[in-house]
C-alpha cells in the first residue's frame, strides 16, 4: 500500500523537478544578452561615443542599453547563437548609422562614431502631421528626431509614448534626456511590425515571409531590407545610396567585432521602398 502510493507521488516530484528545471534554462536563454555583448564589447563598438566633440557625450550606457533589452526580451534571444549576434550587430549598426558623427577621415575610422548625437540638428520642422487625430500634436511641442533611432513624427511619439509609459506627444523631450526611454524606443521600433513593413526583427531572424508585393517589389531578407523599413523612402531603389553604404560600413565592422557573418542581401539598391 505504502509502496504504490509512493510512486505516483515520485512521478509528480520528478516532473516538477524538470519543469522548474525547463523554466530556468529558458530564463536564462532570454534573460542574459550581456553574454552576447559585454560592457568591453560595447565600448570597442562606440569608441567616440563619449568624446567631447559628440552632443551625446555621457548619454548612451551600457546599462542603460542592457535594461532597454530587458523589456524586449526575445530581442537578441531568438535563433542560433549566429543569428542572435547578427541581429545585434545589425541593430547597433543602425543606430550608429543614425547617431554617427563620424567623417571619412575621422580617427578609428567612420564606424567608429556610432550614438554621437541624441537629437536631431537643424530639423527643418517640427514634424507635425496636423492630419492624424488620433496622436494630435501638442502645442509649442517638436516631434523632431530624438535617440537611438531618431524617433520622429507625433504619430510616432503618440504610440511610443503609450507602449512605453510616457507621454510622448506632451514630452516628446524626454527620449533625448532619459537614455533607458531611449534605447527602449529603438529597441520597440526594430520589435514591431508597421504593416505592410515587417519588424527588423523579424527579418533578422528568419520570421519573415514577403507578401506579393514584397516579391514584386525585390524585397528580400536581409539587412537591405531593414534599411528600407526604416528609411526606403529616402534611400532605397537608387543604387549606390551614400547613406545605404554608410549603414553596411557600420555593420560589416560590428559584426567582425562579434565574429559572425553579415548575411545576404546587405543593400536595398534594387528594392522597392514600403
Amino acid at each position: 500500500m505504502e509502496s504504490s502510493s509512493l510512486i505516483p507521488f515520485s512521478l509528480i516530484f520528478c516532473s516538477i523537478l524538470l519543469s522548474f528545471a525547463s523554466n530556468g534554462i529558458e530564463a536564462r536563454r532570454l534573460q542574459y544578452i550581456s553574454h552576447l555583448i559585454s560592457e568591453d564589447l560595447f565600448d570597442s563598438i562606440f569608441l567616440h561615443k563619449d568624446d567631447n566633440a559628440c552632443p551625446a557625450r555621457n548619454f548612451y550606457t551600457y546599462d542603460s542599453f542592457i535594461q532597454a533589452t530587458e523589456v524586449f526580451p526575445l530581442f537578441g534571444n531568438t535563433g542560433n547563437l549566429d543569428t542572435r549576434k547578427r541581429e545585434i550587430a545589425a541593430f547597433l549598426a543602425q543606430i550608429s548609422h543614425e547617431t554617427t558623427g563620424g567623417w571619412a577621415t575621422a580617427p578609428d575610422g567612420p564606424y567608429a562614431w556610432g550614438l554621437c548625437f541624441k537629437e536631431e540638428m537643424n530639423p527643418p520642422s517640427i514634424y507635425c502631421d496636423s492630419t492624424n487625430t488620433q496622436w494630435p500634436c501638442y502645442p509649442g511641442k517638436s516631434y523632431k528626431g530624438r535617440g537611438p533611432i531618431q524617433l520622429s513624427w507625433n504619430y510616432n511619439y503618440g504610440p511610443a509614448g503609450k507602449a512605453l509609459g510616457f507621454d510622448g506627444l506632451r514630452n516628446p523631450e524626454i527620449v533625448a534626456n532619459n537614455s533607458l526611454i531611449a534605447f527602449e524606443t529603438a529597441i520597440r521600433f526594430w520589435m514591431t511590425e508597421q504593416k505592410p513593413k515587417p519588424s527588423c526583427h523579424d527579418v533578422l531572424v528568419g520570421k519573415y515571409v514577403p507578401t506579393e508585393a514584397d516579391l514584386a517589389g525585390n524585397r528580400t531578407a536581409g539587412y537591405g531590407l531593414v534599411t528600407n523599413i526604416i528609411n526606403g523612402r529616402l534611400e532605397c531603389g537608387r543604387p549606390n545610396d551614400t547613406r545605404v553604404n554608410d549603414r553596411i560600413g557600420f555593420f560589416k565592422r560590428y559584426a567582425q567585432l562579434f565574429n559572425v557573418d553579415t548575411g545576404p542581401n546587405l543593400d536595398c539598391d534594387n528594392q522597392k521602398p514600403f
